[in-house]
């Protein structure tokens, strides 16, 4: 497969044209490494081979040394300095705030783990030095698709999109996830007990994109619910998982959840470590499908205003919005439903959330139908094909 032109290419570009530093962000094989190889950089490290790593762990001013005997490519311009899987030299970080302090070099750092970034006292993280980006797997926008179930099953990681065959992407997939296990848990050292997190692991795929119950999953597993909690977050700082907070402010409802939802980054990835197969039930579908148009929400929003969130809103005794997006208290609520043929009784929902909320001045049911379509009159349908049009 040639190279898919990626949205963050440009972001970057300017951010670095602005004089300054980028820490890329996402989860393993998301293409932060092939993205960072079209920039021109004057010096290139990858801290993914051991010699190297041990090298710049035991003498981390070695970097100063060498970017301060470059010369720049571009006679005035800042020297380009790229390194790769930076989380995994986490003192290197002291090195590049002295660097990027005396004006003369620009960094791109990747990383596919924040936990490593974070943990220890004496981690730096370039607070105000550097902008911070995310990688994620192909959106809509960069490679649009017509075949949904592929993207529903498959998921759209770089690596796998490129696959043809669905067995290789069935076999590359269960590779991913065991890898993962293997290589970022078990090397972090973070989990004592490998076996309750490969089920909490495997449950957590399960329950991706539903209301969490931190004490259930506790009793399926037999580990306390603040171990449980723990996980998520090991998940969530590795990139794997993304945190959907619910809308919990309402004038007439006093039962509004307050419990979070949880994405997996791929669906691909997510179908594999839950051992669900490939021959899925509709109900299934269903809420595969609603995960679909929450993770394309999410890319959308990521990189534009702060201002903007994703969130749910759920009234256990009654409606519920699968995604309501936010820009500061302006809402624009979406149901999503795994049908061709919406009827106005599948917007019931979106009409009592409009009702309730002045701000939100239209609702939308995203599903298969080939184009927009009026429900009612603040209610429209719409194609998924279309759903970034909504941020």
């Amino acid at each position: 497969m040639k190279y898919v032109p990626r949205l963050l290419e440009e972001k970057i570009r300017h951010t670095i044209y602005r004089n300054k530093s980028v820490l890329l962000l996402g989860a393993r094989q998301t293409g932060k490494t092939t993205l960072i190889r079209r920039f021109d950089s004057d010096l290139s490290i990858s801290f993914v081979q051991p010699d190297i790593r041990q090298r710049y762990e035991k003498s981390p001013h070695l970097l100063k040394g060498e970017v301060e005997s470059l010369t720049p490519k571009k006679k005035g311009a800042p020297l380009l300095v790229i390194l790769d899987e930076v989380q995994k030299v986490p003192v290197i970080l002291d090195v590049v705030q002295d660097l990027i302090d005396q004006g003369k070099v620009n960094f791109i750092l990747t990383g596919s783990s924040a936990r490593k970034l974070r943990r220890g006292s004496q981690v730096n993280l370039l607070p105000g030095r550097v902008v911070a980006f995310r990688m994620e797997p192909f959106s809509l926008r960069e490679l649009p698709s017509t075949n949904l179930m592929d993207r529903l099953l498959y998921g759209s990681l770089p690596g796998i999109c490129a696959v043809p065959n669905p067995s290789d992407r069935e076999t590359d997939l269960e590779s991913y996830v065991t890898t993962y296990l293997e290589e970022e848990v078990r090397a972090e050292a973070v989990v004592r007990n490998l076996g309750h997190f490969a089920r909490f692991l495997e449950l957590a795929a399960s329950e991706s994109g539903g209301i969490i119950n931190l004490r259930k999953l506790s009793q399926e597993i037999g580990v306390s619910h603040t171990t449980i909690g723990a996980y998520y977050q090991i998940l969530e700082d590795c990139l794997i998982v993304e945190r959907i907070e619910p809308l919990t402010q309402s004038k007439t409802r006093k039962k509004l959840t307050k419990s979070e939802k949880f994405l997996f980054f791929d669906l691909g990835v997510r179908r594999l470590a839950a051992r669900e197969g490939a021959k899925l039930s509709r109900d299934t579908m269903g809420r595969i499908f609603e995960q679909f148009i929450g993770l394309e929400l999410l890319r959308s929003v990521c990189g534009k205003s702060p201002a903007l969130k994703i969130r749910f809103w759920r009234d256990p005794d009654g409606p519920e919005v699968d995604w309501v997006i936010d820009e500061e208290g302006a809402y624009t609520p979406v149901e999503v439903k795994w049908t061709e043929n919406p009827a106005s009784s599948d917007a019931r929902h979106l009409e009592v959330f409009l009702s309730e909320y002045p701000s939100a001045k239209t609702g939308y049911l995203v599903c298969q139908v080939p184009r927009k379509t009026k429900l009612s009159d603040k209610v429209f349908a719409l194609p998924w094909q279309s759903v970034d049009e909504l941020v």
